[in-house]
């Protein structure tokens, strides 16, 4: 066949409509297999593709004109250990029902804007049979807060946990303030688990009224190091988080869309935050959009252990905040990011105090870089919008 010429041999494999027969016919000769390669327009996979990037290169290399590629691992994939699912439209609960019947190893599992997710058997098959260390679910609005607490024993194995409720119109309308009509006051049963493993913790956008929900496992986490809140909290929570949490070193709290003063939707108030960076030793300490926070810097300013602490787009903290700042006892390195209100004056407390190790100053247009110089010789200076900040803006990815 390899007299033939090439034209030829490629309308004799058109004809050819058998998987099987392409596939032996490839094995042949070299041209019959670049040929067949070349012709071949779609593909249909099973689960030997598990190590998906090498794999599909693979298949590209092999198949350079593929107009359609299939992949069921409806034959399980039983060495998945990771998948994370962004912006994928059309997976189904039906779809993470499989995956988690059929991927066995599967210890990490990331949902992003994932809309047709409506239903929750996925997950309690996973809190009851599967493995999972790390679970991260972000806007997917058919998955609310209430789900989780049918994870059940699955919240025992976990280690980091995120979840952020997908925002709508609703939530301006009433206030901000999300009602949970399958509310059963009775019903406690559900808050009967542990998760005494988990380390990192993030929640955002998930207030509920009028049940505790999800921010019962606040009171849970005797191993929790990192805690990032984007949403509403009481000081109940708070007291729960000092209580129960002696790990804790690291907190990240962003209030976005928050008035000035001390508003109302944050839930909580200064003697609850007190209360918390006071009770643990808190060493890293990030506020972001906190906007009535100036006052609020003399409670900073009493956590014993505190070592960095990182503002962003803090508009509302001033000369004042920075003499508070000053006098942190352990604080040594201090990140400043779009905050517009600390001037050369608020860099000259810092200076006085000579505490400071590090200091970065990034686009907060009334500091100068001779200000900064002063307070610390190798100081990180920068005027411009970075994709640092950007990232810590929630532009680029969340914390």
């Amino acid at each position: 066949m390899e007299d033939l010429p090439e034209a030829l041999v490629t309308e004799i494999l058109k004809r050819i409509t058998s998987t099987s027969d392409l596939n032996s016919l490839s094995l042949v000769s070299k041209q019959l297999y670049k040929i067949e390669g070349n012709q071949r327009g779609a593909i249909h996979v099973g689960s030997g593709l598990c190590t998906a990037t090498k794999a599909l290169t693979s298949l590209c290399a092999r198949f350079p004109n593929l107009r359609k590629v299939e992949i069921d691992y409806s034959a399980y994939c039983k060495t998945l250990v990771s998948l994370r699912l962004n912006s994928a439209p059309k997976i189904t609960s039906i779809g993470l029902f499989s995956v988690a019947v059929g991927c066995t190893s599967l210890s990490a599992l990331h949902l992003i804007d994932c809309e047709k997710i409506d239903s929750v058997e996925w997950l309690e098959y996973l809190g009851r049979d599967g493995s999972l260390k790390e679970l991260v679910v972000k806007n997917c609005k058919g998955v609310n807060h209430r789900d989780f607490l049918k994870f059940g024993s699955g919240w025992m194995k976990l280690q980091k946990f995120e979840f952020e409720r997908k925002r709508g119109i609703d939530d301006r309308l009433l206030g901000d303030m999300v009602y949970d009509s399958s509310y059963n006051a009775h019903n406690t049963d559900i808050y009967d688990f542990c998760c005494e493993s988990l380390k990192d913790l993030r929640f955002a956008h998930i207030k509920t009224w009028p049940e505790v929900g999800l921010r019962v496992v606040l009171g849970k986490c005797k191993a929790l190091e990192k805690l990032c809140l984007e949403t509403s909290f009481t000081d109940n929570s708070l007291y729960a988080i000092a209580l129960n949490c002696p790990m804790l070193q690291i907190i990240d709290l962003r209030f976005t869309r928050c008035s000035r003063d001390w508003p109302l939707e944050i839930g909580f108030t200064q003697k609850g935050f007190l209360t918390l960076i006071q009770s643990r030793a808190i060493r890293v300490l990030v506020l972001n959009n906190a906007n009535f926070f100036d006052e609020g810097m003399k409670a900073v300013s009493s956590s014993p252990h505190l070592e960095t602490l990182e503002l962003i787009l803090c508009h509302a903290v001033t000369y004042v905040g920075m003499r508070f700042i000053a006098h942190t006892p352990c604080l040594s390195n201090l990140i400043l990011r779009a905050c517009h209100n600390i001037t050369d004056v608020g860099m000259a407390e810092l200076g006085r105090a000579h505490k400071l190790e590090s200091l970065v100053i990034e686009y907060c247009g009334e500091i100068s870089l001779q200000a900064a110089q002063g307070v610390i010789k190798s100081v990180h200076y920068s005027s411009k919008f970075s994709d640092a900040l950007k990232k810590k803006l929630g532009f680029l990815g969340k914390c």
